[in-house]
């Protein structure tokens, strides 16, 4: 069955009668949960289950943001929590072969908490790269302040999902570090000269280009396109993303329900289509605003279906992990660096 280039959010924890008519006859090509929609994981496994029978697609990707810290859909009692970016970075610092084991370790533990629900994508890593006086939207997520560090840990990071059979969303390219405002709230505006840019935020990226999917960031960079953030520009698109970083795979929008986008939903869908996005990502479960993506997102085709399919394909098997020896080495790790 044909899908449509965007991933939508539901409100709860069941499908409403509504939802699912939806997603029948709007054919979103994958999905995305929050907290709002996790109870139990006999709960989680049958959503996920249902929203892929209502596409009618078993490959169907339902993604989730399980970074660890404070960014982590799953938690307590029912699933441990894990490490904050900040935290591996520490450890890095002290060790850096014993911070990139546990990088890799926390990733493949999280791997296998989502594969056991039927979760196929996880928002990581992120190769954010913040700076001082940045706002703490980043913060501790990230796994340090320097380009090398961060290419290294989100390396390890990418590793330990792909042995998990979970597929990474790099996120945020080409950087949301130095924003000096959440865009969940409000546009943020980067000022950095485009050389600056190329040698910190953009080179964090350049090692992980071959990563199958990314995730844009609602930040206007005035060196590159003092008009628009980089989700809506195109030359940041086709010159940066495509260009300077090198990215060829899958690329979504950040939330374009946040509101550091301008103008209506479906004029945020239209632009981040128009700008060269090849997928339009909407989370907030809002049904009104569902339809209004749906029909402005157009049919995958094209190279945005060829690099959806590639994604896809990319997913590996599991391989095996004794997770109560995992997580013993993690929490040995992380006791070390002071972070338990």
């Amino acid at each position: 069955m044909s899908s449509r280039a965007f991933i939508t959010g539901i409100s709860g924890t069941q499908l409403s009668v509504a939802e699912r008519e939806f997603i029948r006859g709007a054919r979103p090509w994958g999905f995305i949960l929050f907290k709002r929609n996790v109870d139990t994981p006999d709960q989680v496994a049958a959503l996920v289950g249902e929203l892929r029978s209502c596409v009618d697609r078993a490959d169907a990707p339902v993604l989730i943001d399980q970074e660890g810290g404070r960014v982590a859909r799953l938690g307590p009692p029912h699933w441990p929590v894990y490490p904050p970016g900040a935290a591996l970075g520490a450890l890095y610092d002290l060790d850096p072969a014993l911070g990139l084991r546990a990088a890799r370790l926390s990733s493949r533990l999280i791997a296998a908490d989502l594969i056991d629900l039927g979760i196929t994508v996880d928002c990581l890593p992120l190769a954010d790269v913040p700076v001082a006086g940045a706002d703490a939207v980043i913060g501790d997520r990230a796994y340090g302040t320097t380009p090398a560090k961060v290419a290294a840990i989100a390396r390890a990071v990418t590793d330990g999902l792909e042995q998990g059979g979970v597929l990474p969303v790099l996120k945020h390219i080409p950087g949301h570090g130095r924003a000096a405002a959440d865009s969940h709230f409000r546009l943020p505006m980067v000022d950095t000269p485009g050389d600056e840019l190329e040698r910190t935020d953009f080179a964090a990226f350049k090692p992980l280009a071959d990563l199958p999917m990314a995730m844009t960031a609602h930040v206007v960079f005035s060196a590159l396109d003092p008009a628009q953030p980089a989700t809506t520009s195109a030359t940041i698109i086709q010159k940066v993303i495509r260009g300077v970083i090198g990215f060829q795979g899958l690329l979504m929008s950040d939330d374009v329900s946040m509101n550091a986008l301008a103008g209506s939903i479906a004029e945020r869908t239209r632009a981040t289509i128009n700008a060269g996005c090849d997928m339009v990502l909407h989370c907030n479960g809002k049904l009104d605003e569902m339809d209004d993506v749906a029909r402005e997102t157009p049919e995958l085709t094209g190279e945005a279906m060829r690099r959806a399919g590639r994604a896809l394909a990319s997913r590996k098997s599991p391989q095996p992990l004794d997770r109560p020896a995992a997580r013993a080495e993690l929490e040995a790790l992380m006791e070390r660096a002071g972070t338990a």
